[in-house]
């Protein structure tokens, strides 16, 4: 007899992009030709830690059925990437798929080089072999900055012309995301700051949280607005923001962008280094959800990190965030809903729930004898509070209940993802929250829900073709 096959992980999301074993992070690259998507990712091959940094790459036809491919990109001993291939872009370059990444050596304390990789066979729908060039395109930060971390190149169209943001942070402390004419891909020119910590929108957003701005993004709403979205780094990941402007070309050919609001990206602690595609019509983004358990746990699991769900975001006539499911995702719904009422039933280990409160209601999702995993929905107030005191988990900010206000009404509504140990929470269209929430053996996992409220809830399951 065969030995059985080991079971599941129940803490390992099944729906989310992430390779089968070891380390991910970064979103890398979303990218659409022919109709299928394409998604690249930091990972490491041979470990569940950060370290040996290569390109992952999945791509889907429906943003759900995820097929993994063999490895885009891999650190080049002796070449400007021999200590990892860091984060970036995909873009069209005449017609063949050209990866923008950042670069690191042995010696980069931080600061990258910009490096290109092409698509070996532009015509293969699956992009499965890339071609690197040789020499960076971008071999150093502009001089004169003292920029000490340069890195996470994004590749953007505005009026007919290509440029690219930088992530970056200085000497003095002060973050920022620096730009470049790259009309011609293997020729850029520093174009100057963008914008840092020190504009005034910026500076009441974020304070000064971050040494430096990583992964920057621009994705331009249907108003004709952008938003630059970051990632607030403070000598380690801290969290993320967005800043909603106007994005102009100036006389001596530069771009301006003046940012009007802000605030932050996602609620969670467990959200960082987002990715946007900006679509026909829309802008999709998927972001990296860590661990939030101890390394050992990590180390025994044979994995770290997930992607998290494509998020469609836009912004409201205010400025503020925008942002709600991919519609795809209703794709993993069963067949029928496990509860469509207030009540106790019990909960799998993936599904999509959605509650509708006309009043004060508590919604449990998880609890022992004596703690529980709740969400407070108060439509007077316009609050919800997802309450994981006491719950174990490690990193920053601990189990401390997580508070969302949005505009007071008759009702307020909103949405749950569980995959896993991944928890998505979308409070109406205007803010999310990422958490990561391990289940223990003694947990019991059932959906109660306490008020007065409409309840929807599926279970997560292999998704149907067409």
């Amino acid at each position: 007899m065969s030995p059985a096959a080991p079971a599941p992980d129940p803490s390992a999301p099944r729906f989310r992009v992430r390779p089968p074993a070891n380390w991910i992070n970064d979103p890398n690259g979303p990218f659409r030709r022919h109709g299928r998507h394409h998604l690249f990712y930091q990972h490491n091959p041979a470990a569940p830690v950060h370290a040996d940094v290569h390109w992952g790459h999945a791509s889907s036809l429906d943003l759900v059925h995820w097929e993994h491919h063999p490895i885009a990109l891999a650190p080049t001993p002796g070449g400007p990437d021999e200590a990892g291939c860091w984060s970036g872009c995909v873009v069209d370059d005449d017609g063949v798929p050209t990866a923008v990444y950042t670069g690191v050596d042995h010696t980069h304390t931080g600061v990258g080089t910009i490096c290109l990789a092409r698509a070996a066979d532009p015509d293969d729908d699956r992009l499965i072999e890339w071609r690197r060039q040789a020499t960076p395109v971008v071999t150093a930060p502009p001089a004169g900055l003292d920029v000490t971390m340069f890195r996470d190149p994004f590749v953007f169209r505005y009026a007919g012309r290509r440029w690219a943001l930088v992530g970056a942070g200085h000497a003095d402390g002060t973050p920022s995301v620096l730009l470049y004419d790259c009309d011609e891909l293997t020729n850029w020119r520093f174009a100057g700051v963008l914008l840092d910590g020190g504009d005034p929108v910026a500076a009441d957003t974020f304070g000064d949280k971050a040494v430096g701005w990583e992964c920057p993004q621009l994705y331009e709403t249907h108003g004709g607005d952008h938003v630059l979205v970051v990632s607030l780094w403070d000598g380690k990941p801290c969290t993320t923001g967005y800043l909603t402007g106007r994005l102009t070309g100036q006389e001596d050919g530069r771009l301006l962008f003046t940012a009007h609001t802000g605030g932050r990206l996602d609620h969670g602690r467990d959200f960082y280094a987002p990715a946007v595609l900006q679509e026909p019509g829309r802008a999709l983004m998927w972001g990296w959800s860590w661990e939030a358990r101890d390394t050992s746990a990590v180390l025994e699991a044979g994995w770290a990190g997930t992607l998290t769900a494509p998020r469609v975001v836009d912004v409201h006539p205010d400025g503020s965030l925008r942002v709600l499911p991919a519609p795809e995702l209703e794709l993993l719904r069963a067949p029928e809903p496990f509860a469509t009422a207030p009540g106790r039933v019990p909960l799998p280990v993936s599904y999509d729930l959605t509650v509708t409160a006309h009043g004060p209601t508590a919604v449990t999702l998880l609890r022992t004898a004596d703690r529980a995993l709740t969400l407070r929905l108060d439509p007077d107030t316009g609050s919800v509070v997802l309450d994981r005191s006491g719950w174990p988990r490690a990193g920053a900010g601990g189990s401390a209940p997580i508070t969302v206000s949005v505009p007071p009404g008759p009702r307020l509504g909103v949405r749950v993802l569980v995959d896993g140990s991944l928890l998505e929470l979308f409070v109406e269209d205007r803010a999310m929250v990422t958490e990561r929430v391990y289940r223990r053996p003694d947990d019991l996992a059932e959906l109660v829900v306490e008020g007065d409220a409409e309840v929807s809830a599926w279970e997560q399951v292999p998704p149907r073709h067409g």
